[in-house]
């Protein structure tokens, strides 16, 4: 029989257990509103910066090119790992990616002094965020993030070369699905991601292709595909030697890959697009998640 000493002893050593549960529930619960709390100031930083300088498009084509590179094909490895930050090779130099090292992640350059140096994110969970943030902060839809991309250390953590990986604007369907299809991604996924380009423009000194795709270049809608289907569209050649088409009224452009579209059988998504946007947004987002989650592992849903 059980004395009362240890009886007591049984007592205190369920409620210091019981302590130690309510002291790990309180941790935990502290941690996670830590996380919100500094996932929402980043947001906000990130958002105000997009408000002054209109730079939402740069930030999707930010994230996109770091995470685009992965393949599985011919080629294989690449992974979002924000290896553009060093521009002493490898991808920080390549030509796809003229204006990202110097103009995109400047841009981005006071929220990483604040957050990534301070060890809260990491440059390429940044990148990622700042593209999902800038797609809704210009009326496109809400974009999951998830977190745990681990930084190059080094340019010599790129892959060798964008050829294979980025898709070059002066081509056509098989190039893109050369491209496209092993980083896993079907003909609709093309068309939809394709649907970016209803943000932003051609920078001459950059890509070599001069203009805005849309009329309203900082709305992300389903406008790419309304205009596609609109205009008539001229050849023309930029000032870089760069083939491209041209609506004469507006001086949007469309480029030879965008114009591949309208080919079987990715018209009927065009189509589908142009009519639906809430179709578009939700193929979208879920070909947009897996292109900025490709190559990665152990992701998580907070900080």
């Amino acid at each position: 029989m059980p004395t009362t000493s240890h009886l007591t002893l049984a007592i205190y050593n369920t409620q210091k257990q019981h302590n130690k549960c309510i002291a790990l529930a309180i941790t935990n619960t502290i941690t996670h509103q830590k996380a919100t709390m500094s996932l929402d100031e980043i947001k906000a930083d990130i958002k105000a910066i997009i408000a002054e300088k209109s730079c939402g498009p740069i930030f999707i084509r930010l994230s996109w090119h770091d995470a685009g590179v992965y393949s599985t094909g011919k080629l294989t490895g690449g992974c979002p790992n924000a290896a553009m930050r060093f521009t002493d090779g490898g991808e920080g130099t390549f030509g796809a990616n003229a204006g990202l090292p110097d103009v995109g992640i400047s841009f981005l350059k006071p929220v990483t002094d604040k957050y990534v140096s301070s060890g809260v994110i990491s440059n390429a969970d940044l990148w990622t965020l700042a593209a999902n943030v800038a797609i809704e902060a210009m009326g496109g839809p809400a974009i999951p993030t998830r977190f745990g991309r681990t930084d190059a250390k080094s340019s010599a953590e790129s892959v060798e070369s964008q050829v294979g990986r980025l898709p070059d604007g002066d081509k056509g369907i098989d190039h893109l699905r050369e491209i496209f299809h092993p980083k896993g991604f079907t003909d609709k996924d093309i068309v939809a991601l394709s649907g970016a380009h209803t943000v932003g423009k051609c920078h001459a000194d950059r890509s070599g292709f001069d203009g805005k795709w849309t009329e309203d270049h900082l709305s992300f809608n389903n406008g790419y595909f309304k205009e596609m289907l609109a205009k008539e569209y001229a050849d023309e050649t930029t000032a870089q030697g760069c083939p491209q088409k041209k609506h004469g009224a507006s001086g949007t452009i469309m480029l030879i890959s965008d114009l591949a579209l309208l080919d079987a059988p990715f018209r009927e998504f065009v189509d589908l697009y142009a009519k639906d946007q809430e179709a578009f947004f939700k193929d979208f987002v879920a070909a947009w998640v897996k292109l900025q989650e490709n190559g990665c592992e152990g992701l998580r849903d907070t900080l």
